[in-house]
């Protein structure tokens, strides 16, 4: 009796799985999946970057150079142990596709693919094993009810899954609302380091910490140089950051 029931339920473990995968292949039929860089047809093997594109991306290799352009944006500004990005942005470019399709139209997969090729990339970085949490740049409340997800959780939780890292998006908040970066000029963004737009909510657990910042695209520095300095203001707090893109 006890035989037949599992044999029973292995047939419809096996029917189920066909049917979603049969579900699925109707769905591509109607709905194919394409590359978010390219919008070419995706393979089987392919997750929302093809293999085409995936080689075309201009990889910054700043994990390399510990003295790299990314760390350079905050020379005399704040202490900061390590910073890198993993691609460049060029407007109208392959990255370009990427982070507006994952910044606008909801597909946080293009985050989750990135953060799982970076990864690969920094388990070689000594400086990141004494990394205690990965820290988003956070959005205001509001801005965070428009949009329905920050742009970088995706990113966060495949570097903290794949280096090994806690993943805190409640210590460091928006305390104001502001408009998108890139509709900033240069003087309303350096302008931000003049105002408390981040604030940290911290407590002793918190002290002697090193907190690794990440955002989608470094440009001036100046959004990630007001979260660090919120950041540093905990006892013994120690920063680095890290990006998927850097404007180039």
């Amino acid at each position: 009796m006890l035989h037949k029931i599992a044999s029973n339920q292995s047939f419809l473990y096996f029917y189920q799985i066909n049917a979603i995968q049969m579900f699925k292949n109707l769905l591509n039929l109607f709905y194919p999946e394409v590359c978010f860089g390219c919008s070419s047809l995706l393979q089987s093997n392919e997750i929302a970057i093809c293999t085409s594109c995936r080689h075309e991306i201009p990889l910054t290799l700043h994990h390399f150079n510990p003295d790299n352009e990314a760390l350079k944006k905050f020379y005399g500004k704040i202490p900061v142990e390590f910073a890198a990005t993993y691609v460049y942005f060029h407007k109208k470019g392959i990255v370009q596709h990427l982070i507006h399709n994952l910044k606008y139209n909801g597909h946080q997969e293009i985050g989750t693919v990135l953060g799982n090729w970076y990864s690969a990339e920094l388990h070689k970085i000594e400086i990141l094993e004494k990394i205690d949490e990965i820290i988003p740049v956070p959005l205001h409340k509001k801005k965070l009810r428009e949009r329905g997800y920050n742009q970088v959780t995706s990113f966060g939780k495949s570097l903290a899954t794949n280096l090994n890292l806690s993943y805190n998006d409640c210590l460091l908040i928006r305390s104001k609302y502001s408009k998108t970066q890139s509709k900033k000029n240069l003087l309303n963004r350096i302008d931000m380091n003049n105002q408390s737009v981040f604030e940290a909510v911290y407590g002793e657990k918190d002290y002697g910490k090193h907190f690794l910042i990440i955002d989608d695209v470094l440009t001036t520095g100046s959004t990630l140089e007001a979260c660090g300095k919120a950041l540093l203001k905990i006892p013994g707090a120690k920063i680095s950051i890290l990006c998927m893109a850097m404007s180039h």
